[in-house]
């Protein structure tokens, strides 16, 4: 209760911080909880029972996909719609393929090594594996000596500060774009606000974890995959740089509503929030609408998640077709 209030406070007030001041704030937190995640490691280790591991069943090709979908929604598209918040704070002499590589390789590394620690402590002991779907902070420090308890709930709350500050600082910008005419650390603080009172249903009210975080993410992740497809699309397919002034200028040439990006996304959505399953219809019972096009493709197909995979070829298809001929129409236009 205590670090959930910590970590709401110090959410709202890093919103309402400079941009310049959070990036130095992420570089001391990245340092801080990298060490005591290694510290972590180091210590649990000896939880590790490969034989029990080794003594797991396969899982079917359809749980697969789905835990491959789950991890590309939280760490690959979940960060997709900030990632100009990492390459317009670069030195403008960077090449383009340096910036791509290097933020993707250290966006990914890290999960994926944590991803395969937490498999095999999770896989040794089917107790605590049930015990992190109820409350993950709590059941990974059980296992833990008692005198690094305090360090391993501090990294704890401040991984979520870091993790929390940027994505409310990009989208503040967002909720301006709306329309909405007040500052951006006003904006960041509403956003703030938001995600604090969501986080105290979560851990106060709800009756599990893990079952109504996940169907967020598949729920939000149709969309999200529509957006990235949408966008890749139109990166591939232009020639030339943005014009920047024109991106805010609705009588520019990129005008102020894309009608067939929009049509184009809720049709995806459509059809993936039609090929998702809410595989946790009690503990996340406002989601049991969706798999309404699953008897197409077969139940045997429920827990693979499609619709996210689905949302984004359809887009990217879908628009690199549709939006051609307005991208060589809009790079034509004098600005």
């Amino acid at each position: 209760m205590v670090a959930t209030l910590i970590v709401a406070a110090l959410i709202v007030g890093a919103s309402v911080l400079g941009y310049h001041t959070i990036m130095r704030l992420q570089s001391v937190l990245t340092w801080l909880t990298g060490a005591i995640t290694v510290l972590y490691a180091a210590l649990t280790i000896p939880h590790i029972d490969l034989s029990a591991v080794r003594s797991i069943p396969a899982g079917s090709a359809s749980a697969v996909i789905g835990a491959l979908v789950m991890v590309m929604t939280g760490f690959g598209l979940g960060w997709i719609n900030i990632a100009a918040d990492w390459s317009r704070y670069q030195r403008r002499d960077t090449p383009d393929g340096a910036i791509i590589f290097w933020n993707t390789f250290g966006g990914a590394i890290a999960p994926v090594v944590l991803i395969i620690f937490g498999l095999l402590l999770a896989g040794s002991d089917a107790a605590l594996a049930d015990a992190i779907a109820a409350d993950p902070i709590g059941a990974l420090a059980t296992i833990l000596p008692t005198w690094v308890l305090v360090p391993f709930l501090i990294a704890a709350v401040l991984a979520l500060v870091s993790g929390a500050v940027l994505g409310i600082y990009s989208s503040g910008l967002t909720l301006i774009t709306l329309g909405i005419t007040i500052p951006r650390p006003a904006a960041a603080a509403i956003d703030g606000v938001i995600l604090t009172a969501g986080t105290i249903w979560v851990v106060f009210f709800a009756q599990d974890f893990l079952g109504p975080f996940q169907s967020f993410l598949i729920t939000l992740g149709v969309p999200l995959a529509s957006w990235a497809g949408i966008l890749i699309a139109d990166i591939f397919t232009r020639t030339r740089d943005y014009d920047e002034a024109a991106l805010y200028a609705p009588s520019g040439r990129y005008g102020s509503v894309d009608w067939v990006s929009i049509a184009i996304m809720a049709i995806a959505s459509v059809l993936g929030w039609g090929l998702v399953a809410n595989a946790f219809a009690e503990e996340a019972a406002w989601n049991n609408w969706q798999g309404y096009l699953l008897p197409l493709v077969g139940e045997q197909w429920a827990d693979a998640n499609l619709g996210v995979l689905v949302s984004l070829v359809f887009s990217f298809a879908a628009a690199w077709f549709a939006r051609r001929s307005t991208v060589r129409r809009q790079e034509g236009l004098v600005a």
